[in-house]
């Protein structure tokens, strides 16, 4: 994953219903869920939630897959992972190793 896409997915994980949509998906696990099962958990009208998974999705961090007519988003995790191990290793390596600096 380069730092153009991390950024992507950190700018597109950084909005309310994005996140709630990413936790759901997270938590339900690799089959996920429909988009009108995450619209009716969630509360979030179609329209927008349509939104929300188009750019979560151009920023990898869900994926779908159809079975017959429905669509189900999962989360990413891998690409979750790499957002954190990149901000782990390159923003947060300096205050790990001298925990008195803060």
């Amino acid at each position: 994953m380069d730092e153009d896409t991390r950024l992507l997915a950190l700018s597109a994980i950084a909005q309310h219903s994005r996140l709630a949509i990413f936790r759901l998906l997270a938590a339900v696990g690799p089959r996920g869920l429909s988009a009108g099962e995450i619209s009716a958990q969630l509360g979030i009208v179609p329209s927008s939630l349509s939104f929300h998974l188009k750019d979560m999705s151009r920023a990898n961090l869900v994926s779908s897959n159809r079975e017959g007519t429905f669509i189900y988003y999962s989360a990413a995790l891998d690409a979750i992972h790499g957002v954190i191990g990149f901000l782990t290793e390159h923003c947060l390596a300096g205050s790990a190793r001298n925990p008195s600096s803060r």
